[in-house]
C-alpha cells in the first residue's frame, strides 16, 4: 500500500523550498549550491549518515534530495536503501549525483527520480530538472491526498471503486474476492472508550489490511465510519484473515471488548461490477448477529432479503414513533414460592412493533439492528415512557400499582444522564423507584465492568431495584456476581425448556438457586410452559415464574383488565 497521508505541498511560487545535498566533497556542494541558491534554500550533509540524520530531522521541509552515491560512513544505496524502509520518508523526490553512468539503473531501482552527472550537466538543465523533479513529486502527493482517506491512508471510495474496476478490467484470469470488514458495534466502543481509541482501533484495521495484501494482493480502501473493503485474490481460509486482524488487535488497550465481522462474496469469473459486488460482501458482514461465535459469512440470497427487510425498518423507525406503531405489551409474573397458587405480582415491559404493512414483529426482528445501528438507545427511551405513562394512568384509574420492569441494553449503561433520566421518569409520572424496577442483561458485564458497576450502584441508591437477564448464558463468573448489585436474578428460559429432558439443566437451575440464595438475591424463572416445569423450579425454591403457562405478553388494556380481575378495587397490594 502507499504511505500515509503526509504534508500537501503547496504550489505558490512565492514559497522557497527546501533542497538537501548531501556530497562529499565541499566543492561539488558549493557549485550545486551556487546555481540552485537564487531558487531553494539548501541545506548540506558531507557523509551518509549526517545525510540520513538530517533527513529523518528535516522530511517535513524538504522537497528535494540531491544525493552523491560515493561518501563516507555510509553510501548513497544505503542511504536509498534506509528512505524505502521508512514510510514517511518514501515520498521525498531524490537525484541521484555522480560520475558513473551505469549506477543510473541501480539508483532508480531504489527510488530515485532522476539522475545527474557530475561536472557534465549544464546548469540550467540542473534548475530545470531539480524544478521538474518538485513539480512532479507535488502533483503525485497531491494526488495521493485526494485518494486517500484522511485517518487511514487506505484509498477512498471514489478512488477504491475506480482502481477495482480497473483491475476488474484487466481481465485478470483469476478468481477474486470482495471483501468488506467492520467492527461489531462500534458506536458503542466509541461512546463507552472514546473517539482517540476509535481512530486508533480503525488505524489498526488499516494496518491489518495492509498486511492482507501482502499475501493477497489488492486493493484496500475505508469506505465510511468503520466499514473497510479489500479486493483482492480468492482466500482459501478465511481464518487466516481473521488471525492477521486479530495480530493488529490484540496491541490495543481493550483488546477484548473488539470483535471484527468479515463478509465475502466471490466473484470467480469477474462477472460482477465491483460495486455490486462490495454491497453483498457489505450485506453478508452485516448479516452475522451480535454473539461471538461467528465472525465470518458468505454472501447469499437469503442475506440479501435479510438486508432488505432491516433497511426497511430502520426507514419505518421514524415514522413508527410518531405515528404509535411501537406498543408496550407486558409479561405478567407470578409468586410461586411458598404459595397454594401463583399470586400475580409483577411484570416485565416489553416491545412490539405493529408495523401497518409487515404485522406483528417481535423484538427479535428489530432490536439486534437497533443495536447495530445505535437506535437501541431511542427505542429503550420510548419504551421506558410509555411504560411509565401506563403505570401512571392505572394508578388514576385505581388499579394497583404492581412493580414493571424494563430493559437496559448495554448502550443505556454507558449513558452519563442515565441516572437523571430514570429519576426524572419516576418524578414526572408519580411512580416510586421500587415500583420501576431496572433489568440488564448478563452480557453486559462483559465491558467495562468497574463504569458499569458505579452506575448500577447509583441506581440502587436511589431506590431502584436491579435485575440481570438471561442469567446462566455465560458472561458472568463468581467474582463478578459479587461486584455487581443485583437484587434479582433471572434464570434464562432455554433452562426450562430442556428441563425436562436435560438432566444437566435441572443440576444448573439447582447450582443457580444455590448461587442466588449466597448473593441473598430474589430468582424469576423465564418460559414457563408446563405445569411439570413450574413443579420443579417450585421445588427448588424459585421465588416468581413467567411463560405461557400463566400468559403471554399482554397490550397495556389487556393487562390493565388482569389487574382488575386479580385486585378488585377494595384490595390492595401496598
Amino acid at each position: 500500500m502507499r504511505p500515509m497521508k503526509r504534508h500537501l505541498f503547496n504550489r505558490s511560487k512565492d514559497i522557497r523550498r527546501t533542497i538537501l545535498v548531501a556530497d562529499d566533497e565541499e566543492i561539488n556542494r558549493q557549485i550545486l549550491k551556487r546555481n540552485l541558491g537564487r531558487f531553494y534554500d539548501i541545506i548540506e550533509a558531507s557523509d551518509g549518515q549526517e545525510t540520513l540524520e538530517r533527513i529523518r530531522r528535516s522530511k517535513g521541509e524538504l522537497s528535494l534530495i540531491m544525493l552523491d552515491l560515493n561518501m563516507p560512513r555510509m553510501t548513497g544505496y544505503e542511504v536509498l536503501e534506509a528512505m524505502q524502509q521508512e514510510e514517511d520518508l518514501q515520498r521525498l523526490p531524490v537525484i541521484v549525483l555522480t560520475s558513473e553512468k551505469e549506477a543510473e539503473i541501480e539508483s532508480l531501482q531504489l527510488g530515485a527520480v532522476d539522475f545527474l552527472e557530475k561536472g557534465r550537466d549544464m546548469p540550467e538543465v540542473v534548475v530545470a530538472r531539480v524544478q521538474r523533479s518538485i513539480e512532479l513529486a507535488e502533483d503525485t502527493q497531491i494526488i495521493r491526498d485526494t485518494e486517500d482517506d484522511e485517518l487511514t491512508g487506505l484509498y477512498n471510495r471514489k478512488f477504491f471503486f475506480e482502481y477495482a474496476a480497473l483491475m476488474r478490467g484487466r481481465g485478470l484470469e483469476q478468481p477474486m474476492d470482495a471483501v468488506a470488514l467492520n467492527v461489531d458495534r462500534f458506536h458503542i466502543l466509541n461512546e463507552i472508550y472514546g473517539r482517540s481509541f476509535g481512530d486508533e482501533l480503525l488505524r489498526a484495521l488499516a494496518q491489518a489490511a495492509r498486511q492482507a495484501l501482502k499475501v493477497w494482493g489488492g486493493l484496500a480502501s475505508r469506505t465510511e465510519a468503520d466499514t473497510f473493503l479489500i479486493y483482492c485474490r480468492h482466500i482459501e481460509d478465511p481464518g487466516q484473515l481473521l488471525r492477521i486482524l486479530e495480530e493488529e488487535i490484540r496491541r490495543l488497550e481493550h483488546a477484548s471488548a473488539i470483535r471484527v465481522r468479515i463478509g465475502i462474496c466471490s466473484d470467480p469469473l469477474q462477472e460482477m461490477p465491483p460495486e455490486h459486488l462490495f454491497d453483498r460482501a457489505v450485506s453478508a458482514c452485516h448479516s452475522i448477529p451480535g454473539n461471538v461465535t461467528e465472525q465470518v459469512a458468505y454472501y447469499n440470497e437469503s442475506i440479501h432479503e435479510r438486508q432488505r427487510f432491516e433497511q426497511r425498518l430502520v426507514a419505518d423507525f421514524q415514522r413508527a414513533l410518531a405515528g404509535d406503531e411501537i406498543k408496550v405489551y407486558f409479561q405478567p409474573q407470578f409468586h410461586i414460592h411458598g404459595e397454594d397458587r401463583p399470586v400475580l405480582a409483577s411484570a416485565e415491559a416489553l416491545v412490539r412493533w405493529e408495523h401497518p404493512e409487515l404485522g406483528l414483529l417481535s423484538p427479535d426482528q428489530f432490536i439486534p439492528i437497533f443495536e447495530k445501528n445505535g437506535l437501541i438507545r431511542r427505542l429503550d427511551q420510548y419504551v421506558w415512557r410509555r411504560t411509565a405513562r401506563h403505570m401512571s394512568e392505572w394508578k388514576k384509574n385505581d388499579q394497583p400499582i404492581l412493580p414493571v420492569s424494563i430493559n437496559l441494553s448495554r448502550v443505556d449503561l454507558f449513558d452519563d444522564e442515565l441516572e437523571e433520566r430514570l429519576i426524572g421518569l419516576v418524578e414526572e409520572f408519580g411512580l416510586k423507584p421500587e415500583e420501576y424496577m431496572l433489568e440488564i442483561t448478563e452480557s453486559a458485564c462483559a465491558v467495562d465492568m468497574d463504569q458499569m458497576v458505579a452506575k448500577l450502584n447509583r441506581l440502587r441508591d436511589r431506590g431502584f431495584v436491579i435485575e440481570m437477564d438471561d442469567f446462566g448464558t455465560g458472561y458472568s463468573s463468581l467474582n463478578a456476581l459479587t461486584e455487581i448489585p443485583l437484587d434479582v436474578l433471572k434464570v434464562d428460559m432455554k433452562f426450562a425448556r430442556q428441563l425436562t429432558a436435560d438432566e444437566q439443566s435441572h443440576k444448573m437451575i439447582s447450582i443457580i438457586m444455590e448461587i442466588a440464595e449466597w448473593l441473598s438475591v430474589e430468582t424469576i424463572a423465564e418460559g414457563i410452559e408446563t405445569e411439570e416445569q413450574l413443579r420443579i423450579f417450585k421445588s427448588l425454591g424459585c421465588d416468581t415464574a413467567q411463560g405461557y403457562y400463566f400468559s403471554k405478553a399482554l397490550p397495556a388494556e389487556k393487562f390493565e383488565q388482569m389487574l382488575r380481575t386479580y385486585f378488585p378495587k377494595e384490595e390492595s397490594v401496598c
